[in-house]
């Protein structure tokens, strides 16, 4: 078992919230949200979000409840090998590994895409780097200075959505920005709901992309001073956060821009100009708004590859220190930081980014790859917490014993196992329908990379699912 107490408990309840919500209001949010409407009408988006919003707040409260009862690095990772089967948790450990060390490189990739809005001479390996040594010694130097960076970026991202929900509001009431539009564009032509399930599931994808990130949480909780009280404080907050965010601003950019609009086909951060949070504020005369927006992309983007830095060294930690990684790796150095993973995670996303230059096949490659990953760890937590709960009845262990409880149990892990499954399957069901194997090797590439791990353990250590009657449900004792 590994020694959690080496780890400096620091990060307190604000750190927690904030990093939860930093790490999914992003550009998916800034940006993406418009083409979810394009497909599939204000209507079809606001369901999507929604249902992908009560997936993500159960598997919140699964996690938040094996996060307060065994407060660990490795999170869902360790809840996997512990509650599951050991194949499962190195499976989920590498899968989630690979996951964030792929999106810093993307992430410091985008960096350069931002700058060059204002900057368009400079060479983008320039700002790609400066971004990459920047986080590095954030993540570097202390867990506080990671958390302390966290919190005032994604503060940034709050504060901004919720000027974007004021302007807009008082945009579709004609109080600024001109005459008063209400609901007309809810009832445009096909709207509310354009193209049926199929398209809807399809935005379902989309949906679930936004909300990655929220399973941080689980892994900041072996870092967390008081786990038992800021753990449940920060989910509470933050699932409300970001459902009324993410809601409530899809309900006013569907209200403002019609979803037939080309402008609202954007999919990334060098789509700023035409973002509907940049077109709503400049309608309601911002004459800076692209600026202003670009300069919140530029935050949102330096957060999440913030995360992705801390989410993925501490994972490589947890996986050494579990004797699933080379052992430098569950090293720390004075300051409680894993530093060798540190640096091991900085040279793969350093690699990835030097592959979006040099060699572009490979980069999309790796990208590709990585797509699932974030739905294949979701779905781990939904199975953890099945599994650890039948584990605590078969073992005859009140339910009062537990910190924090999770909502309508087993509604809950299995409602967000089989919402997980299908955005897996809905990823690219066009491909199906038209027998694109190519299309479809890339878009599901994550489910069989996944599978090799599981299996390649599994043959090796000769592993089964653990019985329920000896699932290990001990905690360590917690030490700052």
């Amino acid at each position: 078992m590994e020694k959690e107490e080496h780890v400096r408990r620091a990060l307190k309840t604000r750190h927690l919230s904030m990093i939860a919500l930093g790490g999914s209001i992003g550009t998916g949010l800034f940006v993406a949200s418009g083409s979810a409407i394009s497909t599939a009408g204000p209507g079809g988006a606001l369901l999507a979000y929604i249902g992908i919003g009560t997936m993500v707040y159960f598997l919140m409260t699964s996690l938040g409840e094996m996060a307060t009862y065994l407060p660990v690095t490795g999170s869902f990772a360790v809840y996997s090998g512990r509650f599951v089967d050991p194949a499962l948790g190195f499976a989920m450990g590498w899968n989630y590994w690979f996951n964030w060390a792929i999106t810093l490189a993307v992430d410091v990739s985008t960096v350069s895409l931002v700058m060059k809005f204002w900057l368009p001479g400079v060479p983008t390996w320039v700002f790609s780097s400066i971004a990459l040594i920047i986080i590095f010694l954030i993540n570097g130097f202390s867990v506080l200075s990671f958390g302390e960076t966290e919190y005032w970026l994604a503060l940034i991202k709050v504060v901004t959505v919720i000027i974007f929900l004021i302007v807009g509001l008082l945009t579709i009431f004609g109080i600024m920005g001109g005459h008063a539009v209400g609901f007309e564009n809810f009832v445009y032509k096909k709207a509310p709901f354009v193209g049926g399930i199929p398209t809807i599931l399809s935005v379902f994808v989309v949906a679930g992309f936004s909300f990655q990130g929220t399973e941080l949480i689980g892994i900041t909780a072996g870092e967390s001073a008081t786990p038992e009280e800021s753990v449940p404080k920060a989910i509470k907050q933050v699932f409300w956060r970001i459902l009324l965010f993410y809601i409530l601003s899809i309900f006013v950019i569907a209200c403002l821009i019609p979803y037939t609009s080309s402008n609202l086909l954007g999919s990334g951060a060098q789509d700023i100009t035409i973002s509907p949070f940049t077109l709503i504020f400049r309608r309601a005369g911002l004459a800076s708004a692209a600026s202003v927006m670009n300069a919140v992309i530029l935050t949102s983007v330096l957060s999440a590859a913030n995360s992705g830095m801390y989410a993925s060294t501490r994972m490589l930690y947890s996986l050494s220190r579990h004797g699933d990684a080379p052992k430098i790796f569950g090293k720390l150095n004075q300051r409680g930081i894993p530093f060798a993973a540190l640096i091991g995670t900085t040279m793969v996303g350093l690699f990835t980014f030097l592959m979006s230059i040099f060699g572009t096949e490979i980069y999309t490659f790796l990208v590709s790859a990585s797509g699932l990953t974030g739905f294949i760890a979701w779905l781990g937590i939904a199975i953890s917490h099945y599994r650890f709960r039948r584990a605590l009845k078969k073992q005859g262990k009140s339910l009062d014993s537990l910190k924090y409880r999770a909502k309508l149990f087993p509604l809950g892990p299995l409602l967000s196992f089989v919402l997980c499954v299908l955005v897996i399957i809905g990823q690219d069901l066009k491909s199906f329908a038209e027998l694109n194997w190519q299309a479809i090797g890339i878009s599901y590439m994550s489910v069989p990379l996944f599978l090799i791990l599981f299996f390649y353990y599994k043959l090796r250590h000769h592993t089964k699912i653990i019985p329920l009657d000896q699932v290990d449900l001990s905690k360590p004792e917690i030490k700052k």
